[in-house]
This record gives structure tokens, C-alpha cells and sequence, in this order.
């Protein structure tokens, strides 16, 4: 079985310039745990999933630092730091949305998209065409699936 058999045509995006809020409405809305975000030509540029919301929640990791003279030394880079305050103040898709987002052409078997999802630990895989979104597969796809047999 391949991903355009059982994927899901019917899917549910947004842009990077919506807002979280709008995201959130969305997924209590259709019952859902993540999103693509695309551009104005259908191509994905991210994806928001529940975890990307959540983060926003979470406690702040202030790096480790000592002071001299009135100065603060850090001991570790404050870049983390610097992109975690990003995401957990995001008002903008772009600003919460998980960037590097791993897709599959339609002709993908079950079997390695079960295996991606597994070892990458990821919920949804988009499915694209010449770079462009034409569905999902979710774990419950796959189960859905399986049941059929």
C-alpha cells in the first residue's frame, strides 16, 4: 500500500502569517494535533503541531552565567536561549512553526512512512508532489489502514 491510498486529500493549512491563536482554533476545531504551513504556491515552509504550541508553556532555561565586574559571562551560547524566547512569546505562525518538516512523495510505502514516523518521532508526514502539498498521512492513517486489511 502506498501513501496516496491512504492519505488524506482534504487537508487543513495555514500561513506563516496567521496567528497561534488561529492555529489553535483550527486544531480543537477539527480535531487535530498539527498543521502545514504553506506559501502562496501550496509548498511547505513548516508545520505547527500541538508540541510547537505547548512549548510556549514550558519553563525558560536562562543559560548558565557568572559575573565579573559588573559583566555577565556566559558559560554556554545563548543562541538556544535566544530561539526559545522566540517561540514561547511567538504571535506568528513563522515564529512557532517547526521549519525543517520531512515529507514524502505519493508512491511512499506505508511501511516507510511507519518507519520514518517511528524513528524520527513525528505524528503526520505531508505528502508532496513536485514539492507541492497534496495530503497526509497521520498514525491513525496507518492504523486505519492496517484495520482494513
Amino acid at each position: 500500500m502506498l501513501a496516496k491510498d491512504i492519505m488524506n486529500r482534504d487537508v487543513i493549512t495555514v500561513k506563516e502569517q496567521d496567528t497561534v491563536e488561529d492555529v489553535i482554533k483550527l486544531l480543537l476545531e477539527h480535531n487535530i494535533s498539527g498543521v502545514p504551513v504553506v506559501d502562496e504556491e501550496n509548498k511547505i515552509v513548516g508545520i505547527v503541531t500541538e508540541g510547537d504550541i505547548i512549548f510556549r508553556s514550558k519553563k525558560l532555561q536562562i543559560p548558565t552565567y557568572f559575573t565579573i565586574l559588573d559583566s555577565y559571562i556566559f558559560l554556554e551560547s545563548t543562541k538556544n536561549f535566544e530561539k526559545d524566547l522566540k517561540k514561547m512569546a511567538a504571535y506568528r505562525v513563522s515564529d512557532v512553526m517547526t521549519k525543517k518538516v520531512v515529507t514524502v512523495e505519493q508512491d511512499e510505502t506505508i511501511e516507510e512512512i511507519a518507519t520514518l514516523m517511528t524513528t524520527k518521532r513525528i505524528n503526520r508526514i505531508p505528502i508532496v508532489e513536485k514539492g507541492k502539498l497534496v495530503g497526509i498521512v497521520s498514525r491513525r492513517d496507518i492504523i486505519k489502514a492496517y484495520a482494513k486489511e
